[in-house]
């Protein structure tokens, strides 16, 4: 179905205007840069649930610093979140009805109903919406996921996304420093990746049993509409030297494997052109708060079939 969105800038001007909220490491290492960068919008101005961190990171980039974020949403085109998903979830809701198309990241919300209120949110107002899944947007990797989804007769895969940002045998990275990381673990941090390719090539998910291994570690079997079956094992805390991703497709046209990506600001700027182009479009994008929805639907699932830890 075909959306007509609207994209007249909101201050006047010839480009989109973009305002971004959040302020953390990801802010700073993919999302700031990004929107500077961006040929073909302006970056616009941040908001920051800390004053003093949006100011900095505001100052850096010669944009507007916003202490309220309705503010911004009227002063803007589009909204692009880097903040903990159930931050993201409720704000989202609002920027949409203030008419802000959405660069939203994932996971979108840990809750099934917060991840639907965006969705049905964008829907509502007519905005687009996109969902930052990195291996749909860092080449080489989005071109061999669309070389994939042209093949037919897969019969297994496996996906192993093993993070080491709360190692046993080290220092913990730079997101270490995140409530909802240590709260949530792989599963909703890391499982989003895995789940954006396996779905567009093998199917929607029609099953799905979870299991816990050590740390945060959660070994998910899934099973596909296409009738392939396939497995994720997920983690943030893995040791160093076991720390890596990995994903791998087989069928009857052979076997497959992801290959290795760089470039996150840069994804990130074809996430943003994705969005600006389904704003003019009215062609809504496959990884838009739909999809982002779909994706939380799946992991709430399989975190109900986990129990306490």
């Amino acid at each position: 179905m075909s959306i007509s969105y609207d994209l007249t800038p909101a201050a006047g001007g010839a480009r989109p205007r973009i305002g971004l909220l959040g302020t953390g490491p990801w802010a700073h290492r993919t999302h700031a840069p990004a929107l500077a960068a961006h040929a073909g919008s302006d970056f616009a101005g941040v908001w920051g649930r800390r004053p003093e961190a949006a100011a900095e990171l505001a100052q850096k980039y010669d944009v507007k610093v916003y202490e309220d974020a309705d503010a911004l949403f009227a002063d803007c085109d589009v909204a692009a979140f880097a903040l903990p998903p159930d931050v993201q979830a409720p704000l989202a809701v609002r920027a949409a009805a203030a008419g802000c198309h959405l660069l939203l990241d994932k996971p979108v919300a840990t809750t099934v109903e917060q991840a639907r209120a965006v969705a049905r949110a964008a829907d509502e107002a007519g905005v687009a919406s996109v969902v930052f899944l990195t291996l749909r947007f860092a080449e080489p990797a989005a071109g061999w996921v669309a070389d994939q989804t042209r093949r037919s007769g897969w019969f297994t895969a496996s996906a192993h996304w093993l993070g080491a940002v709360f190692p046993p045998d080290g220092a913990p990275s730079a997101y270490a420093d995140s409530p909802w990381r240590k709260a949530k673990g792989g599963l909703w941090d890391v499982g989003p990746h895995a789940l954006s390719v396996l779905i567009p090539v093998l199917g929607d998910v029609v099953g799905v049993t979870a299991a816990r291994g050590p740390s945060d570690m959660v070994q998910l079997a899934l099973r596909h509409a296409s009738g392939a079956a396939s497995t994720a094992v997920l983690s943030l805390g893995a040791p160093r030297a076991a720390a890596g991703v990995r994903l791998e497709l087989r069928g009857a046209e052979g076997v497959f494997t992801l290959p290795d990506w760089g470039d996150v600001p840069g994804a990130y700027g074809r996430a943003l052109d994705a969005l600006l182009d389904a704003a003019r479009t009215g062609v809504p994008d496959p990884r838009d708060a739909g999809f982002g929805a779909r994706l939380t639907e799946i992991l709430a699932e399989a975190e109900g079939q986990l129990g306490p830890v």
